[in-house]
C-alpha cells in the first residue's frame, strides 16, 4: 500500500472510533511533511469521495473542529528561514494566552490558532525554545490542561516525546488491539525518519532500551520485524 493511501486510511479510521481519536489526526497532519500530506489528501478525495476539510468539519464540533480544520488544510513551509522578531513575538503572544490558565480563553484565541496553524516547524521549534529560555517552563506541559493542544504543540515542537509516549502506551501490561496498531504505525512510519530521536527519548523518559521492551512486550516474527526497523532506523 502506498504511504499516502495508507494515511488516507487512517485520517477516516481517526474519527470514526469510538471515542475519535484526535491525537491520530494531529499526528498525521503535523509530522509528515507538506507535500506527504498533500498526497494523503489526494488519495483521501480519491477513496472516498469527499475532501479530508469536509469530512473533519461534519465530524467535529467547536474548538476541536476550528484547530482540526485549520491543521489538515494548511500547506507549511518547509525551508529553515524564520523571522526572529516575529518568534519572539509570537512567543509572549502564547505565553500570554496560556497563563490565563482558562481554558475558553485560549480556544478562542485567534493567535494561538494562528500560530500553531500556519507557522513552519522550524519556526515552531524555535517559538518553542524561545519559551523554555523565556519562561523556564515548556510549552506542551503548560498547555497540558488541553490534550489536543498538548499533542498539537508535541507533533509540530517535539516530535520524539509524542512519540516515546505512544509507544510505551502501546507496550503497557495487556495493551488493547488499538494500541498494538499505534506501536505498529509508530515503528513502520517513522523508521526513516526519526526513529534515532525517539529511541534516544524513551530510554531518558522510561530509563529502559526500546528495543528491550519491544522484545518483552512482542512475540515471534512480529517481535523480529519490529527490532529490524528499529535497528535499521537506529543506524541511520
Amino acid at each position: 500500500m502506498h504511504p499516502w493511501e495508507r494515511d488516507a486510511l487512517l485520517v477516516r479510521k481517526s474519527l470514526e472510533e469510538k471515542p475519535p481519536l484526535y491525537n491520530l489526526l494531529i499526528e498525521l497532519a503535523c509530522t509528515r511533511t507538506a507535500d506527504e500530506f498533500l498526497g494523503a489528501r489526494k488519495a483521501f478525495q480519491c477513496l472516498y469521495s469527499e475532501s479530508v476539510e469536509e469530512f473533519v468539519a461534519v465530524k467535529v464540533q467547536g474548538f476541536q473542529r476550528r484547530l482540526l480544520v485549520a491543521l489538515v488544510s494548511t500547506y507549511r513551509y518547509e525551508g529553515m528561514r524564520i523571522d526572529e522578531a516575529a518568534v519572539k513575538l509570537e512567543c509572549q503572544k502564547l505565553a500570554r494566552a496560556i497563563k490565563t490558565d482558562q481554558r475558553n480563553e485560549i480556544e478562542n484565541d485567534d493567535q494561538v490558532l494562528r500560530i500553531l496553524t500556519t507557522r513552519s516547524r522550524h519556526h515552531l521549534k524555535t517559538i518553542h525554545k524561545c519559551y523554555k529560555e523565556d519562561y523556564d517552563s515548556n510549552l506542551e506541559e503548560d498547555v497540558d490542561y488541553i490534550q489536543i493542544l498538548r499533542d498539537t504543540v508535541n507533533c509540530l515542537c517535539a516530535p520524539p516525546i509524542y512519540f516515546s509516549k505512544i509507544l510505551d502506551t502501546a507496550m503497557s501490561i495487556c495493551p488493547a488491539e488499538q494500541e498494538m496498531e499505534a506501536l505498529t504505525r509508530v515503528i513502520v512510519t517513522r523508521t526513516d525518519v526519526d526513529m534515532k530521536d525517539i529511541a534516544a527519548e524513551f530510554d531518558r523518559k522510561y530509563g529502559a532500551p526500546l528495543i528491550e521492551r519491544i522484545e518483552a512486550a512482542a512475540l515471534g516474527n512480529y517481535r523480529d520485524f519490529l527490532v529490524a526497523l528499529v535497528k535499521r532506523g537506529m543506524a541511520n
